[in-house]
């Protein structure tokens, strides 16, 4: 079978797998582009596996500045708005099992931009045992007073749709090549049938020679 007709032919497989299947963890990087006055989200995913005991998770997120580092956002059991000139501003984003810990800037100005720190801090309990973990992650903001024009987004797009014309244009054909191929397979099986109906016929009409006694 061709490679790409046995990939069309198991992508229903893959779709029922993917949705039977349990949820997936990917630590993805955040965006780094934002613009003035929209919402901009700060990205922190730190994946645990589900084969793990439940931990006890404290996020902090700082704004790391040249005099020092600002705790702007705390989530300890519960998301915490702390006071301060964030405060009001940031909006939790993270997920239910605490995989994914971002925020959310409402509000982005151009004062924004600058570095930024996910400290993630689990401790898991095995039954006497206790395990610390701590996971931090960076990310360089810019407010831009404009959006400007991503060429890879773009360039993406554009390779999405000649993809989809591609994969239109061969199902097509390979539907022509079917249809002809089943054609021609039912012309053969009327041209057989023929042939065996005549067979009786031919020997009514040629009967052989009489039986000398």
């Amino acid at each position: 079978m061709h490679p790409l007709r046995a990939l069309l032919y198991s992508l229903p497989l893959l779709v029922l797998a993917v949705e039977v299947g349990e949820p997936v963890c990917v630590e993805v990087l955040s965006d780094t582009q934002a613009v003035q006055g929209n919402p901009m989200k700060l990205t922190c995913i730190s994946c645990i596996s589900r084969e793990e005991i439940e931990p006890d998770t404290r996020v902090e997120w700082y704004f790391n500045s040249a005099e020092e580092d600002t705790l702007i956002y705390l989530y300890d059991r519960q998301p915490q708005d702390l006071e301060g000139p964030w405060k009001g501003r940031l909006q939790w984003n993270g997920s239910k099992d605490l995989q994914d810990v971002s925020i959310s800037i409402i509000n982005a100005t151009l004062n924004d931009t600058g570095t930024y720190t996910c400290k993630v801090m689990r401790s898991f309990t095995f039954n006497v045992f206790q395990h610390n973990y701590v996971d931090t992650k960076t990310i360089e903001l810019v407010v831009n007073k404009e959006a400007s024009q991503d060429f890879t987004a773009v360039y993406s797009e554009i390779m999405m749709y000649i993809l989809l014309v591609f994969l239109t244009f061969w199902l097509l054909v390979e539907m022509i090549y079917c249809y002809r191929k089943i054609s021609k397979a039912d012309e053969a099986a009327q041209d057989n049938a023929t042939d065996y109906l005549a067979i009786p016929s031919e020997n009514k009409e040629n009967p052989g020679a009489p039986v000398a006694e």
